[in-house]
């Protein structure tokens, strides 16, 4: 099996992106994929240059997306697994609400089959960050970086103020005491006034 990039950065996305599209087009299909985590950071900020994968959701057309994602994964050498569904298990019950995700561009054109896809808005993927926080610890975490700007994109101040953004998306419950230490040590504040 052949390597896949040491780092999906934005115009890697597009060209995966573009040839995915071409393919739904050239079999007549439109297909919605939801992008989330880093390569939705990658595709709509400038503080997030590249990624290790592409975590996505597609629920239609699951048997056509992964056949192209294999054929595409062999055209330009990279591992079967460059696009994945993995973050599944971190969506939110709000991920169908109109502000959790927004159209982002339709692959290979604006009109007729092909890709559409879908990323998570700011606000979203700063409460999946939060929740995946890595239990290693702040210090160690790759996605500490990603909450502080995310954060300061949403004009999130206060450990308080984190966890209430996260909670408009999970409940209380789905928070464990790493993520809430965790924003604590981010932002400041004892966080457990929630």
């Amino acid at each position: 099996m052949a390597a896949k990039p040491k780092i999906f950065d934005r115009k890697t996305l597009q060209s995966a992106f573009q040839r995915l599209g071409e393919l739904a087009s050239a079999d007549g299909k439109v297909i919605e994929i939801s992008v989330y985590r880093g390569s939705a950071l990658v595709l709509t900020t400038d503080f997030r240059v590249g990624t290790q994968d592409v975590d996505a959701v597609f629920e239609a057309d699951r048997g056509f997306v992964r056949a192209a994602a294999h054929k595409i994964a062999e055209e330009f050498g990279w591992d079967d697994n460059w696009i994945n569904d993995g973050v599944k298990g971190f969506l939110s019950a709000q991920d169908s609400a109109p502000e959790a995700k927004s159209l982002f561009r339709s692959y290979p054109s604006e009109t007729g089959p092909g890709l559409r896809v879908f990323v998570a808005s700011p606000s979203y993927l700063f409460a999946m960050k939060c929740l995946a926080m890595r239990a290693s610890g702040v210090e160690r975490s790759a996605d500490v970086e990603d909450i502080r700007r995310l954060g300061a994109m949403l004009g999130i101040g206060s450990a308080e103020q984190a966890i209430a953004a996260v909670m408009r998306y999970y409940p209380s419950g789905r928070l464990p005491p790493k993520t809430r230490f965790g924003l604590e040590e981010i932002f400041g504040g004892t966080g457990l006034e929630s």
